[in-house]
């Protein structure tokens, strides 16, 4: 049977071939995510060169990095359906992802993440305590596994949410400005290239995917299909709708100027509704913290002088003690 010294010496063993393994785990987490985030200074001088709105993600130009080989390989070992890939792709669209990799990116990150956080919880373990139940280990892998799966899908819905709310919200001030640009005398082409130069600072989201749209009319693409990617690429159904009016009053020859203020003057009522509608909402939603945290608060502040006479009074009266 081992002495004293020797379980001292395998322990503290143990123990520092954990901490070397978590620490080499969290130094290739950061190394991955540099890489990810760190630009080729190429491709930023290109990013530059190519920024005809007022800001240009780099996540939009191809980087052919370490990285993304890594990627590449991942990819081709878990594979993705087709059908899958065209749906996660309008979903990073949408959520302000316009790189061709960002899907994929997506995709193996989850994969990563599903098989990493479980192994960094299987190596933490003797950190954190040497006497584990191997059922509470099995639960803690299985929990973690499902955050490293779930929680990036939870975090692009989230994120998808936000950027949309931003586009909703600056559409109509876009709108004013294109209905004052082509009332101006300028070519609806030329009005969204404008629009999306002047809203770069205030409104970067709806900027992004007016010079897109501006982009793809110079590359010599028809507006009917340049609009139609817009609305796709948002998926609002404002949007949506303002794509169908300028097709319809396209192919009809109808005045686009009037149709853009009558369609702003709608997007301005509903902008004015939804700020009517997160107004009237706000008392149902201030009763929730005000039943969880104040009343409870109140009740035993009323209550505890009634509570000390009937402990200081009636409980020794009904148990024949003197008060």
């Amino acid at each position: 049977m081992p002495d004293l010294k020797t379980l001292l010496v395998t322990a503290q063993a143990q123990g520092s071939l954990a901490m070397i393994l978590l620490f080499a785990a969290v130094v290739l987490v950061t190394l991955g995510v540099s890489a990810l985030l760190r630009p080729n200074p190429a491709h930023r001088r290109l990013a530059r060169r190519c920024a005809t709105v007022g800001q240009t993600s780099l996540s939009e130009i191809e980087r052919g990095s370490f990285w993304n080989g890594v990627m590449a390989r991942l990819e081709r070992r878990v594979g993705l359906d087709k059908n899958e890939r065209s749906k996660l792709r309008v979903k990073m669209m949408r959520a302000g992802f316009l790189g061709t990799k960002a899907a994929r990116n997506f995709y193996v990150t989850r994969i990563v993440l599903g098989f990493g956080l479980p192994a960094l919880w299987l190596v933490s373990l003797p950190v954190i305590s040497r006497e584990i139940e191997f059922e509470f280990v099995l639960l803690g892998a299985a929990m973690v596994a499902g955050v490293g799966l779930y929680a990036p899908a939870l975090w692009l819905a989230l994120r998808t949410s936000s950027y949309q709310d931003a586009i909703t919200d600056s559409f109509p001030d876009a709108l004013d400005m294109m209905m004052v640009c082509v009332e101006a005398g300028l070519g609806l082409d030329a009005a969204f290239d404008r629009v999306g130069r002047q809203i770069a600072r205030a409104h970067p989201e709806l900027s992004l995917q007016y010079g897109l749209v501006s982009l793809e009319l110079r590359a010599g693409k028809g507006r009917e299909d340049a609009l139609r990617n817009l609305g796709q690429r948002v998926g609002l159904e404002e949007v949506q709708s303002f794509v169908s009016l300028l097709i319809q009053s396209d192919r009809l020859g109808t005045s686009i100027a009037q149709t853009l203020r009558v369609y702003s003057d709608e997007m301005r009522v509903k902008r004015a509704l939804r700020a009517e509608e997160k107004a009237h909402k706000l008392p149902v939603k201030l009763s929730i913290p005000l039943v969880t945290f104040i009343l409870p608060s109140m009740l035993a502040v009323v209550m505890l002088p009634a509570v000390i006479i009937v402990i200081r009074v009636l409980l020794p009266a009904l148990g024949g003690q003197p008060s």
